[in-house]
């Protein structure tokens, strides 16, 4: 039932009509109804462009905190600097968000609603090339590039129409000829590169993807700190942390040894204002491989990796390794090797923990701190002013106690808790820090034995990776930039040229243009067009009175 309306409200048309029945939307007639639905929303171009930007934003936490893959020192310091907030980043995964079920959520996606968007595109896109340029419109004047000519009186149409044919076929256009009583038309297209061009970049996105999930599922990326004089065989063991593909075989590892040579770095020292800046770092050192039984030197710097087999060794950072020696009260050596002081800033104030568990009568615990060109501030404490070995002091702080490594759970080198251990100097209790030059020694407290600084080395970080996908990255990358250039810069055009015979015996001939998207040389088009065909069939007219054998002949 149905009733007129009376309200005079100039917003509605006075024969406006409000229906008592009820519109009806879509049926769900169950939960196929539901998924297609779903599917439609997931692989629209609108959707994977939401995707991509949501993909982007999901990667920014993975650049405001250290990553347990790059950087696993930062991971520790960030959870003695943050203690409170570190564990509930650690709870979503922001230490790890590359591999985060957020991340790899957000990743899958993306990658499927890309797959749906392609494979119908490029359905459709095989089907449009194959066929023929679409019909001439009957009123060309419509179209936004149009122009007009009489037609010469020399010319006969069908001249006109194989000239108009022969001159877009030389410019690339792929046409179709169509004619009646009245009319002869030439209709002709080009810029499928175009659309190819975006269907190649979507493909190479969605390979880019695949390649780089392989690449995180087969390869792996571990870090290990080097010391002078000192090396590391290539076996999953031997890393300090290691960060494994889901499907990672170890068996797949190259078996080579890389030792550290020599770290050395060159620190600017004219420039005032850049006093203490490195210049450049060089990490010397030798491979060998036990397959080939070859050795061999090369020079590491930052961003020129070394390369071993499918391994990239690259070179993160750097520091001090003091050489310290622990005698008991006999003299007997119990420990005595270079230890890695991670540096706390950019004139390289380190921080070390040396742990001594056998050949005392209890375990020991001692934090450091190495200035390799020693200061003090005017409140007293130390600092280092230059970040080059002109002045070495060390400092320790001694602890004794449990250093709970017998309790089964995992302890970093790198850090020590001192919650349950008794401090014997420094601090609150009341004894001075030991202080060692080079060459220094000190005794121990309590009588357990002497301390010694024997010697500085300098330590390397390095960050071995295997990705087996990196080739076909760097080929969907190129892949994808070619594909997004040829999409931007090729235009899709269609031209029509029609030989039109009016009811008074004139003849004309009508040029058309029309683009999808924007082409501001549209008119230039058609313009070049039209004068190109005059120049043709002015050409072809003079060589016979038909014309017809030589305008074939200027087709091939």
């Amino acid at each position: 039932m149905t009733s007129v309306r009376s309200d005079t409200s100039p917003r509605r048309p006075q024969d406006h009509v409000d229906s008592d029945l009820i519109v009806a939307g879509p049926g769900w007639t169950g939960p196929s109804s539901w998924f297609r639905w779903a599917w439609r929303q997931l692989t629209s171009m609108r959707t994977a462009l939401f995707l991509l930007l949501l993909l982007a934003l999901a990667s920014i936490p993975g650049s405001l905190v250290p990553q347990r893959t790059a950087d696993p020192n930062g991971v520790i310091q960030y959870f003695a600097d943050n203690p409170q907030i570190a564990p509930l980043l650690d709870t979503v995964q922001a230490f790890d968000a590359y591999s985060s079920f957020w991340f790899s959520g957000i990743y899958i996606l993306l990658f499927v609603s890309l797959i749906g968007c392609v494979i119908p595109r490029a359905t459709h896109h095989y089907r449009a090339i194959r066929a023929q340029p679409p019909r001439t419109p009957s009123r060309l004047g419509r179209l936004p590039a149009f122009d007009t000519v009489a037609a010469p009186d020399a010319v006969s149409d069908e001249q006109l129409h194989v000239s108009a044919k022969a001159v877009l076929r030389r410019r690339g256009y792929r046409v179709a000829t169509f004619q009646s009583a009245q009319e002869r038309s030439v209709s002709a297209e080009r810029g499928y590169l175009r659309e190819t061009g975006n269907l190649v970049f979507h493909v190479s996105l969605v390979g880019l993807l695949a390649a780089v999930a392989v690449g995180g599922l087969f390869g792996y990326a571990g870090q290990r700190v080097v010391i002078e004089g000192t090396g590391f065989a290539n076996a999953q063991a031997s890393y300090d942390s290691f960060t494994p593909g889901r499907w990672f075989d170890p068996a797949t590892l190259d078996p080579y040894t890389l030792t550290l040579d020599e770290f050395t770095v060159d620190y600017e020292t004219r420039n005032e204002g850049a006093l203490g800046q490195p210049l450049e770092y060089q990490a010397a050192v030798t491979v060998n491989d036990p397959d080939t039984g070859s050795t061999s030197s090369d020079v590491i710097k930052v961003n020129r990796p070394l390369e071993q087999g499918a391994n990239d060794v690259f070179l993160l950072g750097n520091g001090y390794a003091p050489e310290i020696t622990v005698r008991d009260n006999t003299g007997a050596v119990i420990f005595s090797e270079p230890v890695a002081f991670l540096p706390q800033d950019s004139n390289l104030t380190s921080l070390g923990v040396v742990k001594i568990l056998d050949g005392l009568p209890s375990q020991l615990g001692l934090i450091g701190f190495f200035y390799p060109t020693e200061a003090t501030s005017d409140t007293g404490a130390k600092y280092s002013s230059f970040p080059d070995l002109i002045y070495p002091v060390m400092t320790l702080n001694v602890f004794e106690g449990d250093l709970g490594v017998n309790n089964g759970s995992p302890i970093s080198a790198y850090s020590l808790d001192t919650s349950n251990l008794t401090q014997l100097t420094g601090g609150a209790s009341g004894a001075e820090s030991i202080q060692l030059k080079i060459g220094e020694s000190a005794d121990l407290p309590n009588q357990m034995g002497t301390i010694s600084l024997d010697g500085v080395r300098r330590f390397a970080s390095f960050d071995m990776s295997s990705d087996p996908a990196q080739d076909a990255v760097l080929v969907f990358a190129v892949l994808a930039t070619v594909g997004l250039l040829t999409s931007l810069f090729i235009p899709r055009r269609r031209l029509w040229v029609k030989i039109l015979t009016h009811k008074d015996g004139t003849r004309t001939i009508e040029y058309a243009g029309l683009v999808r998207g924007d082409d501001p040389h549209l008119h230039d088009a058609v313009a070049a067009l039209q004068k190109e065909h005059r120049e043709h069939y002015s050409s072809a007219s003079r060589t016979g009175p038909t014309g017809e054998p030589d305008l074939t002949e200027s087709t091939k």
